[in-house]
């Protein structure tokens, strides 16, 4: 039995859980395949690639074929509990990556237990690094102990007992009495690998404490189950850095064949801002202090030149380029992303935002008010540009990207010195009056750009931020346009893309149908709002993940996976809609 994709292929997306540890994240099927992971950082090349087709895979397994399975993550952790019921008992299987993670080591913990009956299990490691392409190497055996080699990656797997090596792979069956658990221990480092061997149950205990120090209970929600889960994958998102990865994976079609695979290993501003707001809200500082270093840190270095993206360390995203994977089905193996040449004028705008939410709960340094200042110099400089849009689109000038640094503008403003105050203030009025002459639709809402009259789910996002009054006529007609061209079977979709029905050009936008459900709660119109939230709540695999797009009509996830910015808006959502409908500004950030 080999650790390919002829062995393990690939599974719809909702039946994937993530382990995540902060530097890197680690996908697991249900028949116990971890079939993807990169190492030691998000964006670096995958020692397992089976998702997209590739080699490279870390599997336990029954030996009974005959089994179906189920699992869980334990409350407010990346804990999962895999449980396969087979013709003879049941089955559990504990799996984490240590946390909090290191730099250089991933530590992946598997607990075999069995709960019901005798367990038999097949253990299969074959870890590949380089996207596949490096075997095991010096592979040698102590005591159950193996080290090996996979190019310049050290490994080493504890508690594999009465294990063989096989060209180039570690395989060996388990065989457990009712009650008996055994742990499996893989830690890869690019670094020299510290002398002993992981101990199973100090590391299970660091992790658990770790999760339940980090997680918060989010009672003021009206879904703390959810926020918390939600929560964790954030977290386990988020480097020690301080930058928050858009997802964990790379090429997930988001529509078979269509040259829409992305690589989502890197940290968006935008999406970052999106979370730091999101915590912010919900009053838990630790996620929103993050983005702000990183963020920060960011503009001083690159002033009104900052990048949509950047690696985990501040890094730039590589150009496009093909890793010799075959792919996910319909997607493809292209690693990198073109975001790294794109102008975003609606990052700046978050960026404020992010700001404001900081300085309104005093968590924002002088060194970091000076990030402020660039932001607003960057877009007092540039809002007559071009630039890529919310959507990463060709370059317009895009009614949103405009209204998002009004709205971050009067945001920050607010928390400004009386004289910078007024002046942020007037320039968001320049920019809102700009917006009002070129893209204001005969209907009397907002149109996506000058040359562009259809109505964009990302107008929403402006007035729920304060660029203008729910009250406003341009907000009321903008809502309701939305719901009425983009609004499907409780689903909302970005825009529509041509004459098609919306469901056959792409898949309903889950972060837009938490933004309605926020934005109906604004105006006053509550029952809705909590449809709405529950009907897209609802949109996610058996594990609770949530990918960029839904595809409504096959109740499929589709895109890269997990999608960090669709969990950040159902955070959010929840917190807003367990407080009566707030009167106007009451969703300004």
């Amino acid at each position: 039995m080999g650790a390919d994709a002829e062995d393990f292929p690939p599974h719809v997306l909702r039946e994937y859980a993530m382990l995540a540890d902060g530097a890197r994240g680690a996908l697991l099927g249900p028949r116990g395949d971890i079939s993807w992971m990169c190492v030691p950082k998000w964006h670096d090349d995958s020692i397992f690639s089976s998702l997209l087709g590739g080699r490279g895979c870390f599997a336990v397994t029954p030996t009974d074929a005959r089994f179906v399975w189920g699992g869980e993550y334990e409350d407010g952790t990346l804990i999962w509990v895999s449980r396969w019921i087979t013709s003879t008992g049941i089955i559990e299987c504990r799996e984490a990556l240590a946390y909090p993670g290191e730099e250089h080591r991933a530590i992946i913990l598997r607990r075999i237990r069995a709960d019901q009956g005798a367990a038999e299990v097949r253990v299969v490691l074959d870890v590949r690094g380089g996207y596949g392409h490096h075997a095991m190497n010096r592979l040698h055996e102590e005591d159950g102990v193996w080290t090996a080699r996979s190019g310049p990656l050290r490994i080493r797997l504890s508690g594999a007992v009465d294990a063989k090596a096989t060209g180039g792979e570690i395989s060996f069956t388990l065989r457990l009495l009712e009650g008996q658990h055994h742990d499996l221990v893989l830690e890869v480092s690019d670094a020299e690998l510290p002398e002993q061997p992981v101990s199973p149950d100090e590391t299970w205990s660091a992790t658990e404490y770790g999760w339940h120090r980090e997680v918060p209970q989010f009672e003021n929600t009206i879904a703390p189950d959810d926020a918390r889960q939600s929560y964790a994958v954030l977290r386990g998102m988020t480097w020690a850095g301080g930058a928050m990865v858009a997802a964990a994976t790379m090429g997930l079609p988001e529509r078979a064949e269509q040259k829409r695979n992305y690589d989502y290993r890197y940290a968006w501003i935008r999406d970052q801002c999106f979370t730091g707001v999101s915590v912010a809200a919900c009053k838990e500082f630790p996620l929103l202090d993050d983005a702000v270093r990183f963020v920060a840190a960011r503009l001083l270095e690159d002033g009104p030149q900052m990048r949509p993206a950047y690696t985990v360390d501040g890094g730039r995203v590589p150009d496009e380029h093909d890793v010799g994977l075959p792919g996910y089905p319909g997607g493809s193996g292209r690693a990198g992303n073109w975001v790294n040449k794109q102008f975003q004028l609606d990052a700046f705008g978050e960026a404020l935002l992010l700001f404001a939410s900081a300085a309104e709960n005093d968590r924002l340094d002088l060194e970091q008010w000076k990030a402020v200042e660039v932001a607003a110099d960057a877009i007092a400089q540039r809002h007559g540009e071009p630039d890529a849009g919310m959507w990463e689109l060709e370059d317009k000038r895009w009614a949103h990207s405009r209204l998002i640094c009004a709205a971050g503008l009067r945001a920050i403003g607010r928390r400004a010195p009386a004289r910078q105050g007024a002046l942020w203030s007037a320039q968001a009025d320049t920019l809102i009056a700009d917006v009002t002459k070129d893209c204001l639709h005969p209907s009397g809402r907002w149109q996506r750009a000058p040359d562009d009259p259809r109505v964009d789910a990302a107008l929403l996002r402006p007035v729920l931020r304060g660029a203008v009054a729910p009250e406003d006529p341009r907000s009321i007609a903008t809502l309701a346009a939305v719901r009425e061209d983009l609004a499907r079977k409780g689903f909302l979709y970005r825009f529509s893309q041509d004459d098609r029905p919306l469901d056959q050009s792409e898949g309903a936008f889950l972060l837009c149908g938490f933004d309605l459900a926020m934005a109906l709660h604004q105006s006053d119109q509550a029952l809705e709002a909590a449809r709405w939230f529950e009907r897209n709540r609802a949109a996610c695999g058996s594990p609770g993940l949530f990918t960029e797009e839904y595809d409504v009509e096959q109740r499929q996830l589709r895109g890269n996976f997990p999608q960090a910015f669709v969990h950040s808006a159902m955070l959010e959502a929840a917190r807003r809609l367990a407080d009566e409908p707030p009167p106007w500004g009451g969703l300004q950030a």
